[in-house]
């Protein structure tokens, strides 16, 4: 059927009119009572609810009042359509149908999680449920369309699982692509209990770890580097997870040997070398060529080679690390009086840089914070790192409680009940400790020197022991941070001792 306007000029003038709210020319999505509106501003006037100043009645608001501009309700605003869900009459955007956001997106994913039957495979109802309960359905729906280039769409997954063409098994998850929507749909999976809970940083390390191996071209480098990955690496990965949650700077860490370790493979076989013939001469040339990090990362690797009798033997320099340099005490408490003061950097940042430099605390212990570490304890806040917990000041005090009011990504079904003080963007993850050290250096806060400087400061004024319990800190960094201290009185040059006269002699014991 061809269109009902046959020229450019037809379009526009039966399609297109000037917004009456934001002044914008464009498509239309409605005509109202007092002119047309456009999408932009149809779907923002549908978004505002409350008790209707005209009518009293709590609904949608999307109408204006035109003696203040206030918003009203449509009935009060004379408007000649409805905008109730034809199905459960939830006030609010329309989608096909006539049916609310809500129930559109319970019908998409109903159509996408059904088998052979029409009915949610029951496996897959958790994930439903849990969906299903977001405070911003609309978020949704648009994680269900979004594509990437020619990428599959969360959509396309969804649809793969309700057929049974994915197992749900963690190992499934780590080949499909997109990799991010699949990272992002194992995580929903997990925080609805169909999938059992694995840390997400082995996940990640898994997941890396098979693109990685593809890329290896030699076939025998990519089984060594297989066997050092299962045989050392992952065994000591999974004992640090059940320690505690790991971190991205741990898993990163694990990464960079294994890559290091296959480069390595690579500059031996450049050099006509393979791993039986290294001895010390081709360590010693390697180390030369490379930077300080890439001689860090690599001993892992070598050692394990000599434990298994791989190479040659051989022996490495003693590794040195410099202490981090911190930061002037003057200019932490200048930055913390403007994190306090001045209100337009984000919350989320501003909390999160305060407790960095009030609290010797790393970000990736900060992102590891919960809603229950913050303790109200009669007139005082208490802040759980140690034994005992710290005492929050009245300032700080004041910006932590306002945030766990404002706290964000909580509309989506990912955190809806979250405890994180800092919610990420996945499902029962906190944010992502890189990405808080960023917002932190954005404000003009080194996040590394501040902690640091904080550091030095508390065990300038308490000991070190007892720093080390309130702060959450091993007592020998507490110990090593104040000897760093001292030893600058160490390095001042000793004055001339007094020398005795001659002919002196020390007095007997008993003598008067």
């Amino acid at each position: 059927m061809s269109p009902a306007y046959r020229t450019a000029e037809q379009y526009e003038r039966w399609h297109k009119k000037r917004c009456a709210r934001c002044g914008r020319f464009g498509c239309f999505a409605a005509a109202w009572p007092e002119g047309h509106v456009c999408r932009t501003c149809h779907d923002r006037a549908l978004r505002i609810r409350g008790h209707c100043p005209g009518c009293g009645d709590n609904r949608a608001l999307p109408g204006l009042r035109p003696t203040d501009r206030m918003p009203i309700c449509a009935g009060c605003a004379g408007f000649t359509v409805s905008y109730l869900c034809s199905r459960c009459g939830h006030e609010g955007k329309l989608h096909r149908r006539r049916l609310c956001t809500r129930c559109t997106f319970a019908d998409e994913l109903a159509d996408l999680l059904s088998d052979d039957t029409g009915l949610i495979r029951t496996e897959l109802a958790p994930l439903a449920a849990h969906l299903l309960t977001m405070n911003a359905p609309l978020s949704g729906l648009c994680w269900l369309k979004h594509r990437k280039v020619r990428d599959r769409a969360p959509a396309d997954l969804l649809a793969e699982l309700g057929r049974g063409e994915i197992e749900l098994t963690h190992e499934a998850f780590h080949i499909l692509q997109p990799w991010r929507a699949a990272a992002h749909l194992e995580e929903l999976l997990m925080a609805c209990g169909t999938l059992p809970t694995a840390d997400k940083q082995i996940c990640a390390f898994e997941r890396w770890m098979i693109t990685h191996l593809a890329t290896i071209a030699d076939p025998g480098h990519a089984r060594l580097i297989r066997q050092f990955a299962v045989w050392d690496v992952q065994p000591r990965l999974r004992a640090r997870a059940a320690r505690g949650p790991l971190s991205v700077g741990s898993r990163r860490g694990f990464t960079t040997q294994i890559s290091q370790a296959t480069r390595f493979l690579g500059w031996l076989a450049e050099h006509d070398l393979t791993l039986a013939d290294c001895g010390q001469a081709a360590i010693d040339a390697w180390l030369v060529e490379h930077n300080a990090h890439a001689r860090t990362s690599i001993r892992g690797f070598l050692l394990w080679c000599l434990a298994n009798r791989l190479t040659r033997r051989f022996r490495l320099p003693t590794v040195v690390i410099g202490p981090a340099s911190p930061m002037p005490q003057q200019q932490r408490i200048d930055l913390l009086g403007r994190l306090l003061t001045d209100p337009e950097p984000p919350l989320r940042s501003r909390v999160a840089a305060a407790i960095v430099l009030l609290y010797a605390q790393p970000v990736s212990r900060v992102v590891r914070l919960a809603v229950d570490d913050v303790i109200l304890a009669d007139d005082q806040v208490l802040l759980n790192l140690g034994e005992p917990p710290t005492p929050v000041p009245g300032p700080v005090a004041h910006l932590l409680l306002t945030w766990i009011d404002q706290r964000t990504n909580m509309n989506t079904a990912t955190n809806r009940a979250s405890r994180w003080l800092f919610p990420g963007r996945r499902a029962g993850q906190p944010m992502d400790p890189s990405t808080l050290s960023d917002l932190i250096n954005a404000l003009g806060v080194p996040s590394r020197p501040g902690r640091v400087g904080s550091l030095h400061q508390h065990v300038l004024e308490l000991p070190a022991p007892v720093v080390a319990d309130a702060l959450g800190y091993h007592h020998k960094t507490t110990t090593r941070a104040a000897a760093q201290i001292t030893a600058g009185w160490a390095r001042y040059a000793v004055g001339p001792r007094p020398r005795k006269p001659k002919g002196w002699k020390p007095a007997a014991t008993g003598d008067k």
